[in-house]
């Protein structure tokens, strides 16, 4: 009798997000720069791209301070997250889910603390059996979205989360705005990955605050500016946004490349589909 041989699970996103980039790796492929040394990536959401190329040193930066403390335990506390996870898995219901979210309310200290794996738990949980996998705070800072209606939801993978911890061993993870990456990267042996809250196609459609900190209309052009002066200095800089005249005309000095993609998250399923986006580089 042949024995089946287990394939080494591979890194990949251990939490859903907005506007994450896994089903689109394959369109982003001969985009990608052939060298470089350091990889940047300031907003870093579900980190699609970081896994897939799994560069030997990069920096991980994104201004949701539970968002990079979920990335810190990954990488220094995996086990004792996986037993956390577990806990959630067993008690899963209605009852535990409202719970959960109505706990940890954001303060100023926390984060200061270190890698807190109970709130790393609480947000991968959250993420996983809440409504769409969405991601949205109220102006207060908490997490306010409705449980999702899945029969047995799939919380954690341990074996992606061990895989990925062995990922981020060489990466920094810091809170901050994308203006940091001013700091960084700074020649063209450097590589920026900019994945910021897409402009809205219609008023209707805005979904530029995953979080308190809103991105706006100057936003965008600020960071435009900011991958303009990453370009002056030679840094590789490569980003992804909506697909409409504002952000056509925002990068038109740039290279812009056609994506096609799949919305998922709408409230009205009629209007869930194909859409075009746009990658923009600078080499």
């Amino acid at each position: 009798m042949m024995t089946q041989v287990k394939t080494p699970v591979s890194p990949r996103p251990f939490i859903k997000w907005a506007g994450g980039k896994t089903q689109l790796i394959s369109q982003y492929a001969d985009y990608f720069p052939n060298q470089y040394l350091n990889y940047y990536e300031p907003f870093v959401g579900g980190g699609a791209i970081f896994f897939h190329l799994q560069p030997a040193r990069a920096l991980l930066i994104d201004v949701n301070l539970e968002l990079v403390n979920v990335y810190r335990c990954v990488r220094d506390r995996v086990e004792d997250l996986i037993e956390c996870l577990e806990q959630h898995h067993e008690r899963h219901s209605p009852e535990h889910y409202y719970q959960v979210r109505s706990q940890l309310a954001v303060s100023d200290d926390w984060f200061e603390e270190g890698a807190n794996v109970g709130r790393a738990a609480r947000l991968i949980y959250l993420n996983k059996t809440c409504f769409n996998g969405l991601y949205r705070e109220n102006s207060k800072g908490h997490f306010n979205v409705p449980l999702g209606s899945y029969k047995k939801p799939a919380i954690y993978d341990p074996e992606v989360l061990r895989a990925d911890a062995i990922a981020l061993q060489f990466a920094e993870i810091e809170p901050g705005s994308f203006e940091q990456i001013l700091d960084y990267a700074r020649s063209p042996e450097d590589f920026v990955y900019f994945d910021p809250p897409y402009y809205p196609l219609s008023p209707t459609s805005s979904f530029t605050a995953y979080n308190r900190y809103s991105f706006n209309q100057d936003k965008q052009i600020r960071l435009r500016d900011i991958l303009a002066e990453l370009s002056d200095r030679g840094v590789k800089v490569m980003l992804s946004n909506s697909d409409c005249e504002f952000v056509r005309d925002l990068y038109k000095d740039f290279k812009i490349h056609t994506i096609y993609a799949t919305r998922n998250i709408n409230c009205n399923a009629e209007k869930r589909g194909k859409i075009t986006e746009v990658l923009v580089t600078t080499y």
